[in-house]
């Protein structure tokens, strides 16, 4: 089944967000019922069908795909820290940093002055530099889930709770006939 123009264009904003209420009202649906638009939209076939497909012409086009997003992860997770300093324990110039340092792992750097004295006669005596990591343990979370250890999945077990329907059912059956 072929997609409308607004179809057509909802595919293509969704992509953009994976919002479904916002790429239906960028697609020219209404803001007041585009909340129930956008879910109504992605439960079309044919919509749900032109998604998938654009995704993965998507994924080819970047070579983006899972095995990429496991491989980087793992980079991620496995980037050595001391690659940021210098023997003497000094931290290197950004431009000597590991890409994948450069590359997102490294949340902000800031580099304060230390001064001495006052006025005409006061002198820089130091830097402190500072470096803020991004968070590796979500990236750990995420390779995770992808791998399916289910590492970090919520898991509650309940024992004993086998056969509980017929034991309650076989109890009340007693008090019942004791009554």
């Amino acid at each position: 089944m072929a997609l409308t123009a607004r179809q057509q264009l909802f595919v293509q904003e969704f992509l953009l967000d994976l919002n479904a209420t916002q790429a239906a009202i960028r697609a020219g649906y209404s803001k007041a019922t585009a909340d129930k638009q956008g879910p109504r939209l992605l439960a079309n076939p044919a919509v749900k069908a032109a998604i998938d497909y654009a995704k993965i012409k998507r994924s080819e086009k970047t070579e983006i795909d899972a095995a990429w997003v496991l491989q980087r992860l793992v980079a991620e997770v496995e980037a050595d820290l001391a690659d940021l300093y210098t023997d003497a324990g000094d931290l290197k110039p950004i431009d000597e940093w590991p890409e994948i340092w450069r590359q997102g792992l490294v949340a902000g750097v800031e580099i304060d002055a230390l001064h001495e004295g006052s006025g005409e006669d006061r002198i820089q005596v130091g830097l402190v530099k500072k470096i803020k990591l991004s968070d590796r343990l979500r990236r750990l979370e995420l390779i995770g889930k992808h791998v399916r250890v289910n590492a970090f999945q919520d898991q509650i077990t309940m024992s004993g709770v086998e056969g509980l329907a017929d034991r309650i059912a076989r109890a009340k059956l007693r008090h019942g006939s004791d009554g």
